[in-house]
């Protein structure tokens, strides 16, 4: 097959591939209803400078007869899609089997990394990491890395030419079952699309699928109670000394304008980042290191620089009154609460914190996860506020709604007037500049929506970036 098409290309995953296959030197085009929004642009054009044609979504690509060998598609494409009714038999790839596609042809030694929180952000750490090294990583990730990040290249695809090929390994639909690796890094278990007893078996799955070493945290080390291949070189780390090999423990955190890590084994380390699991995810990325045989002393040199990704913790500006704005991707409880108490190291005020969840069906299985976090987590004076969540495709009851969920979290809560629901970002954006004060955070999160970024920014007088 020479030539493939991409039903919403705009997709952060799904764009990562299509720039894969160009880089490749396929033929390539795809299709996206959101390909003319402006929140989209830059990606949009990364994949036009990199010679991917864009169709509207309308089934216009397969009109004139020159048709692709195959079409890739994501889970979120729904049956009717204008693509699928217009193709007729042409073949149809999961994105899943279109990744294993390009992880064969590869002939490098694939990373696959995986865990319900952090997986885009260690992917790029791991990639920059590596490059830092002296290696020249390939990457396909579902993040924007901002090292990576130009006007022709969105950042969520490196074309390396050195040995090992560094990839996002998606749980969500479990298609990760679909392929394999050399490695894997699987960093913790969250609440997000299956209860933690599913995604144990999921993950444990996967591993059978690892060829040569995997390093996990202790949570899935727990979790998996000892269903792992026999065959694979693993490697735990951990946030409690004692519990694993005094090289992989987190013995102290520090957090501070520049935050520092202690680990068990006597190494401080300066952190790129605020927050606790950028420790943990620094010591992942030394477990990782070590079992491919680099020098511990010049990764950790390499971990202190990483620029990180697009949308995680990305500070924009000051509202007028003198509110700190920060956008971030954060999509789950873990994801939220970690978010969240990062701010908390540089605030001395209220935190407003504005989520749009990602889907109806992911919203309605964590909600009570969440609120349970939250309800302990949250200061009097702070505030978090919902909005309606983002569809994005697929199947939907389009249930729970926004105003329900924060009702019953009103009634359950002790603090009832913590939580908030806004209608609409009109609201939202007067209500945050008008009740926002000077050591204050407005923190803007959820995922898939990239408008998020133009109103976090619309916050502060800017235009998105």
């Amino acid at each position: 097959m020479k030539s493939f098409h991409f039903v919403g290309v705009g997709g952060i995953g799904m764009s990562a591939l299509a720039a894969g296959a160009a880089a490749r030197g396929y033929e390539v085009s795809g299709s996206d209803r959101g390909a003319e929004k402006s929140e989209n642009a830059p990606l949009i054009n990364a994949l036009k400078s990199q010679q991917v044609k864009i169709f509207a979504q309308d089934g216009s690509r397969f009109a004139a007869g020159n048709l692709p060998d195959a079409l890739v598609y994501s889970t979120a494409i729904e049956e009717d899609n204008p693509d699928f009714q217009a193709a007729g038999n042409i073949r149809r790839m999961h994105r899943s089997e279109f990744l294993r596609l390009l992880l064969e042809e590869s002939g490098k030694r694939t990373i696959a990394v995986s865990g319900s929180c952090g997986k885009s952000s260690v992917t790029a750490f791991i990639t920059e990491t590596l490059e830092r090294l002296g290696s020249d990583p390939e990457m396909i990730s579902g993040a924007l890395s901002k090292r990576y990040r130009r006007a022709d290249n969105a950042g969520n695809y490196r074309c390396g030419r050195g040995k090992y090929l560094v990839f996002e390994a998606d749980e969500s639909d479990k298609s990760l079952l679909a392929y394999g690796a050399d490695y894997a890094v699987i960093l913790n278990i969250g609440t997000d699309h299956y209860d933690q007893a599913e995604l144990a078996r999921v993950f444990g799955e996967f591993l059978k699928n690892i060829r040569i070493g995997a390093v996990i945290s202790r949570q899935v080390a727990d979790a998996l109670a000892g269903n792992v291949p026999a065959h694979l070189q693993i490697a735990v780390f951990d946030g409690v000394p004692g519990s694993v090999p005094d090289e992989y423990a987190l013995a102290e955190y520090l957090p501070g304008r520049e935050p520092q890590a202690v680990f068990a084994d006597g190494v401080i380390q300066k952190l790129p980042a605020s927050g606790r699991h950028v420790a943990l995810n620094v010591l992942a990325i030394r477990a990782l290191c070590a079992m491919l045989g680099f020098e511990d002393r010049a990764v950790r040199a390499a971990l202190e620089k990483f620029d990180g990704v697009w949308r995680r913790n990305d500070y924009l500006g000051m509202t007028p009154a003198g509110t700190m704005v920060f956008d971030d991707y954060a999509h789950n409880p873990e994801k939220i609460i970690s978010c969240l108490s990062g701010m908390r190291e540089t605030v001395s005020g209220r935190l407003l914190a504005v989520f749009q969840p990602h889907g109806y069906k992911p919203f309605g299985f964590m909600a009570g996860t969440l609120f349970e976090k939250l309800d302990v987590f949250l200061h009097e004076d702070d505030r978090f506020i919902l909005l309606e969540p983002f569809y994005a495709g697929g199947t939907s009851s389009f249930s729970p709604h926004a105003a329900d969920v924060c009702a019953k979290w009103r009634e359950k809560s002790a603090l009832p007037e913590r939580f908030m629901v806004m209608p609409d970002r009109e609201t939202l954006k007067k209500f945050i500049l008008e009740n926002g004060g000077k050591n204050d955070i407005a923190v803007i999160m959820g995922a898939r929506d990239n408008s998020l970024n133009l109103f976090a920014a619309e916050l502060t007088g800017l235009s998105g970036k």
